[in-house]
């Protein structure tokens, strides 16, 4: 659930196929984000969970299955 989700999101927000994005994708080097993409990022995600993610936390992920993982930590 959490993994479709942020799918959804990267794809909307980057303007890709969400077929295109699968656990080991990594946001910055096969999607072409940049740090201000991670940023619009974690602000959906922490609207749509009703959550804060520290910017120390959210600065360690790379790939999808990382913020997958940062989300199921925080998400109860």
């Amino acid at each position: 659930m959490i993994f479709e989700t942020v799918r959804e999101l990267l794809a909307h927000q980057l303007e890709v196929d969400p077929e295109s994005i699968g656990p080991d994708t990594d946001i910055f080097d096969d999607l072409g984000a940049d740090s201000l993409d991670v940023v619009e990022l974690v602000m959906s995600i922490e609207e749509e969970y009703d959550i804060v993610i520290t910017d120390e936390r959210a600065g360690n992920v790379r790939t999808v299955a990382q913020v997958v993982e940062l989300l199921e930590g925080l998400v109860k």
